[in-house]
């Protein structure tokens, strides 16, 4: 099989390159490298199943070169489409930011699969999308009211992916992500604290710490879509993703930090009970839809920081 994969050098595109790869597919990754890093996909590159077109699929012209260059090397039979903004204060700073790298990238690739007659659409969308709930977020839960411009996006995105399965695709997955952690993050709070750290006498951390939320390790998120994919049968098929417990807190998540980079360091908390805007402090994530489809996590949200932090500071220890 060979996917074409956008966002191919990102924290989650890139992992997912590997595991393609690894799984016997042959993959052609497409980035723009606004956040992706080349280093990403450094043993990709080597591979010979995998080829790298280095394009923006915001734009319709290098959308349609992309697809046509990986058509050349062998017809396509997946689309996975994880390319967009990921930085949710930046979308706030700039929404043009979330129009064009979020929503812009949705509409040309499904123009694209359109145009060129592909049938199978891996999209990945973001808990983002639902907003504030005071209850368990199930898939089917409504309104859907996001209170960030990258949650909007995405759920625009999810509306153009199902008028698509309507009109034109055999099938199409959405995948609604939690907070995904592990190496090769590009932003997010653990990346955040420990860059911070070494520049102040103390860990500024944003909020009171009291925020809980599901964090799930991305070795656990790539596991989790390639089961639903293999499993999930309808033509339109939406999935919460991510731990089954109740999370992991802001406050843990620091203390962590500093245990395992700089022990000692005081933490010093701004205050309120969000981080900042667009934040939704506390969540509560069902995933009984995907229990009952037969896949669940390994670590609880706890481990799969603890694991993270080690990661990423290592990455960072070597740089």
């Amino acid at each position: 099989m060979h996917v074409l994969l956008t966002g191919a050098a990102g924290f989650i595109g890139s992992h997912l390159t590997d595991r393609l790869l690894l799984e016997g597919f042959r993959v052609t990754g497409v980035d723009n490298f606004t956040r992706g890093l080349r280093d990403n996909i450094r043993s990709a590159l080597a591979h010979p199943r995998f080829s790298l077109i280095e394009g923006n699929m915001a734009s319709e012209e290098e959308a349609r070169s992309a697809f046509r260059q990986a058509m050349e090397i062998e017809p396509l039979t997946d689309v996975w489409h994880m390319a967009a903004n990921s930085d949710i204060g930046a979308g706030i700073a700039n929404p043009r930011i979330d129009l064009r790298d979020t929503l812009m990238t949705t509409f040309q690739t499904l123009l694209m699969m359109r145009e060129f007659n592909l049938p199978r659409l891996a999209f990945a969308s973001s808990s983002a999308v639902y907003g504030v709930h005071q209850t368990a977020i199930h898939e089917n839960i409504g309104p859907a009211l996001p209170i960030s411009n990258y949650g909007a996006m995405k759920l625009a995105s999810e509306g153009m992916v199902s008028a698509a399965a309507e009109s034109f695709l055999e099938r199409a997955w959405i995948f609604r992500f939690p907070n995904v952690i592990g190496s090769r993050a590009t932003h997010g709070v653990i990346y955040d604290l420990l860059h911070k750290l070494g520049r102040a006498p103390d860990l500024e951390v944003l909020g009171d710490g009291s925020q809980l939320k599901p964090y799930l390790h991305v070795s656990e998120l790539i596991e989790a879509m390639l089961f639903i994919v293999s499993h999930s049968r309808e033509r339109l098929n939406c999935y919460n993703i991510s731990g089954e417990d109740a999370g992991a807190t802001v406050r843990f998540i620091a203390d962590t930090i500093v245990a395992v980079a700089a022990p000692g360091t005081p933490i010093r908390y701004t205050g309120g009970s969000k981080g900042w805007v667009g934040d939704v402090p506390t969540y509560s994530y069902s995933t009984e839809k995907l229990r009952n489809l037969g896949w669940r996590p390994s670590f609880t949200s706890s481990q799969a920081v603890e694991r993270a932090v080690r990661e990423i500071h290592q990455e960072i220890c070597r740089r």
